[in-house]
């Protein structure tokens, strides 16, 4: 893939503010100001007084279920979240569902509409074992420097229930997953200081972050946070633990869930949320009070699961400011916040930002406000990526990726 050229990007606002040109060299923002000179062999963008957000973020997606692009699928799954893993896991064995191409579809698709990070959750189990794994990593390499991925190796069936999985997230690791993700220590393991304590040690060994999916409600799912931030202390993990979901801090008794919220702020656990309609969610009021960081992600799209979800982190920006009754156009900064840099901070992606020195990330919409992007989800003008221009008007340049 070629290097990015140089780029000066005229007459643009930073979410809302005065106008300004951006300047891009070398992959990176190198300055910001009122008429900048045009260095030699650098190519102008107009920006015509668009709307200038940095790259979005996606915090939580599961690139390798999706069935973004292929027919429909008929849900007609059962109410249990083991009804759920259960199915999904026998489509995809009689199927053949391919992870390498469903992860590569849908993550281009986010690139169109201004990701340039994702954090991917990816099943690990006895039946499939590191095949959906295998294909994105394909994914991975094939979009390095379009995309930074990273990569969660899941237990989506749990881990102590499958004997073997322990060894096979140990391989995840060592084959080029990024984190360590876990599952309802009680409700799927039904031994939760045995779960977390193999799910650490797995971490420990390989010095990994770890991002645990905790749908368990109430008093359960507070006794299993309860759990993981004690090892994340004992660990010494600070800052290198997401808990995805956490509906039990919606449904707890205020002070419990402040004193929860409290040690995970003092020890830098972030929270991931799809803000779904269906459940009881943290609230966002409390945890940013708190200090702990509130990021958002789609989780799932078009897969077994569920028919619902676009990669257009905009609009999950929205349905967020809709979850959070979300109206003054200040509040709706806190939306995009939660897809932009909060997502950047809990999933840990590097030099973030509209500053220089930040990798060139960028997206222009037209829009006059933050809170107009967020409501509206405007056609994403222009999207630069690693200081490249990868797409305009919604879609993806011509020839940016090999077939």
């Amino acid at each position: 893939m070629t290097a990015p050229t140089d780029l000066l990007i005229r007459n643009v606002r930073p979410l809302g503010e005065k106008a300004t040109d951006v300047l891009l060299r070398d992959g990176r923002i190198s300055a910001l100001g009122a008429n900048l000179a045009v260095p030699a062999g650098c190519a102008v963008e107009e920006g015509g007084g668009a709307l200038l957000l940095p790259g979005l973020v996606e915090s939580h997606t599961h690139l390798d279920k999706t069935m973004w692009g292929l027919d429909w699928y008929r849900n007609e799954v059962g109410p249990l979240l083991t009804d759920k893993i259960d199915n999904e896991r026998a489509f995809r064995a009689a199927s053949g569902h391919d992870a390498g191409a469903q992860s590569k579809a849908l993550a281009l698709a986010f690139l169109a509409q201004g990701t340039t990070r994702i954090r991917t959750h990816v099943d690990v189990d006895t039946q499939a074992g590191l095949r959906h794994l295998e294909g994105v990593l394909r994914t991975r390499e094939a979009l390095r420097g379009l995309l930074e991925i990273q990569i969660v190796a899941f237990p989506q069936s749990g881990l102590l229930g499958r004997p073997g999985t322990d060894e096979l997230l140990d391989q995840a690791l060592a084959a080029g997953a990024d984190v360590l993700g876990g599952l309802d220590p009680c409700a799927i393991d039904n031994d939760p200081a045995r779960s977390l304590d193999v799910l650490f040690a797995i971490a420990k060994r390989h010095d990994k972050p770890v991002d645990i999916h905790l749908h368990e409600p109430g008093a359960m799912g507070a006794f299993s946070l309860g759990l993981i931030l004690d090892r994340t202390e004992a660990l010494g993990l600070q800052g290198k633990v997401v808990i995805s979901h956490g509906f039990c801090l919606g449904d707890v008794l205020p002070a419990e869930r402040d004193a929860l919220l409290a040690r995970m702020a003092h020890l830098g656990v972030a929270l991931v949320t799809s803000a779904p309609p269906s459940r009881i969610v943290p609230q966002l009021a409390a945890c940013r009070a708190a200090g702990v960081v509130l990021a958002g992600g789609n989780d799932g799209i078009r897969d077994t699961w569920s028919p619902y979800g676009k990669p257009d982190m905009l609009e999950r920006a929205m349905i967020l400011g809709l979850r959070y009754n979300l109206r003054r156009d200040d509040d709706l900064l806190l939306a995009l916040d939660c897809v932009t840099d909060a997502g950047a901070r809990a999933c840990g992606f590097a030099d973030y930002g509209l500053a220089p020195g930040a990798r060139a990330d960028l997206v222009l919409v037209d829009a006059q406000t933050v809170a107009q992007a967020v409501v509206d989800r405007p056609v994403r003008r222009l999207v630069v990526s690693g200081g490249r221009v990868v797409a305009r008007q919604g879609s993806l340049l011509p020839g940016l990726v090999p077939a």
